[in-house]
């Protein structure tokens, strides 16, 4: 019995060794951080439980990866796509903008970068891993059917052999090779402004001060910076919100009307997706402080802000990343406001 319990606490570390990069697995499939991670418990499960039968023709990662893609592919049947507001409508005017939720299940979500993304000493496999969970990416992504989703990612961004993912799909190489050509060919479809944003790993100078620019104005609301930073197609988005604005001026314009409540607010650096971003805390006038409001992730490129995305459902994205729902006021801030 003895032996058998140290078995089991054996195999459970080794499962656990893969549970990262099968969470960036499953993420890339499904589109969703919370679906991801119960898309690998359930695989841990069933590797757990079927591990007897497990015969080392592949290698343990490979037989992981094939039971993940076929809990993905389950979840998939139903054929939702999920989606940024820009993929499913026009941009709005702000004149007529209006705050307008989607359920949870439309939209694309944003994962911390350390739940998806395993750590590598290898530059160049940790910057094709970033780039794919950034959010333009993931939602081209989205875009493809199921199986072909899976042939993308296992030879593009895990430079798995056609061979292997033919292996691991039960199909031929030549039929492999068939689904990526048709996989590449929506892709490069895709004309999308964020496609383009380039972030380098880690940040450059000149991304570092932009950045430093972009908490300086937001956090002290000043348009006339703000404006600065933006490129002039600059894209702002809001989920669960189907509303999106397109150009600096309708940006500003909505943070100094709609958006006015957010004037005061604190940044806090996060890693998302594979992009610089910040956990946005805006001011609480009935309990003092700061409460939790949104996760922001920049896209940008050439020294400019091309993609500004808020995800606001808090009580979701905070924990996920590790974040407090609120802040207390500094002791300079107190002093202030008596």
């Amino acid at each position: 019995m003895g032996q058998g319990t140290a078995t089991t606490a054996d195999l459970d570390v080794t499962l656990e060794k893969h549970r990262v990069e099968l969470t960036g697995y499953c993420y890339r499939m499904l589109g969703s951080s919370f679906e991801a991670e119960d898309a690998v418990q359930d695989t841990m499960i069933r590797a757990w439980r079927s591990y007897d039968k497990f015969e080392g023709r592949s290698s343990l990662r490979s037989w992981l990866y094939r039971i993940a893609t076929n809990v993905c592919l389950d979840m998939l049947t139903a054929g939702n796509k999920r989606a940024r507001p820009m993929d499913l409508t026009e941009s709005t005017p702000l004149a007529r903008a209006a705050l307008a939720p989607r359920p949870d299940n439309t939209w694309l979500e944003p994962v911390p970068d350390a739940r998806v993304l395993p750590t590598t000493d290898d530059p160049a496999e940790a910057a094709v891993a970033k780039e794919s969970v950034r959010l333009a990416f993931m939602a081209a992504l989205q875009q493809l059917p199921p199986k072909q989703r899976a042939v993308l990612i296992l030879r593009e961004v895990l430079a798995w052999r056609a061979s292997e993912v033919a292996e691991l799909l039960g199909t031929s190489v030549a039929s492999v090779n068939s689904a990526l050509q048709r996989a590449r060919a929506t892709l490069a479809e895709r004309d999308d402004d964020g496609a383009r944003a380039a972030v380098s790993d880690p940040l450059d100078e000149e991304q570092q001060k932009l950045l430093e620019r972009y908490v300086a104005a937001f956090e002290g609301y000043d348009m006339a910076a703000l404006t600065a930073l933006l490129h002039e197609d600059a894209v702002m988005t809001m989920p669960p919100f189907d509303l999106w604005l397109r150009g600096h001026e309708d940006i500003t314009g909505f943070m100094t009307t709609l958006g006015s409540a957010c004037a005061g607010s604190r940044l806090l650096p996060v890693q998302v997706n594979g992009l610089p971003g910040f956990a946005q805390y805006k001011p609480d006038p009935e309990e003092g402080g700061f409460t939790a409001w949104a996760v922001q992730a920049l896209e940008t490129s050439e020294g400019r802000i091309t993609g500004f995305h808020c995800f606001l459902d808090t009580q979701r994205w905070f924990p996920l990343f590790g974040l407090p729902l609120h802040l207390e006021a500094e002791p300079d801030q107190v002093e202030e406001g008596l």
